[in-house]
């Protein structure tokens, strides 16, 4: 996965490639790093509910891996969750999706 449009945020990393289908779909990557698999497991559930609430809502039909960054381990939910905010708008993923039912722009 070296092709598509890259996203770099202070606690993500995305990657953008061309839909494989008529809808979102998104993977979640959490590293090791050296953490604990409790550690992993909270910053992967706290991804997953960001990516549920605040990303699928508005992303036009792509493929997304997000990649959680070291410096993710350390970070709040409401720092995680200014990340996701802000890579989304980078993503411009403004354009709204057939689930959002507007018209792509």
């Amino acid at each position: 996965m070296r092709s598509g449009t890259k996203v770099r945020a202070k606690l993500l990393d995305l990657r953008r490639l061309d839909p494989s289908a008529d809808y979102a779909r998104v993977g979640i990557v959490v590293a090791k790093f050296g953490f604990s698999a409790v550690e992993r497991n909270k910053l992967k559930r706290r991804l997953r509910e960001l990516v549920r609430s605040r990303m699928l809502p508005v992303l036009a039909p792509m493929d997304l891996l997000v990649r959680a960054r070291r410096e993710a381990y350390g970070a709040t939910f409401a720092m995680l969750s200014d990340d996701v905010d802000e890579s989304t708008k980078r993503l411009g993923a403004d354009t709204a999706s057939p689930r959002s039912g507007g018209t792509a722009h």
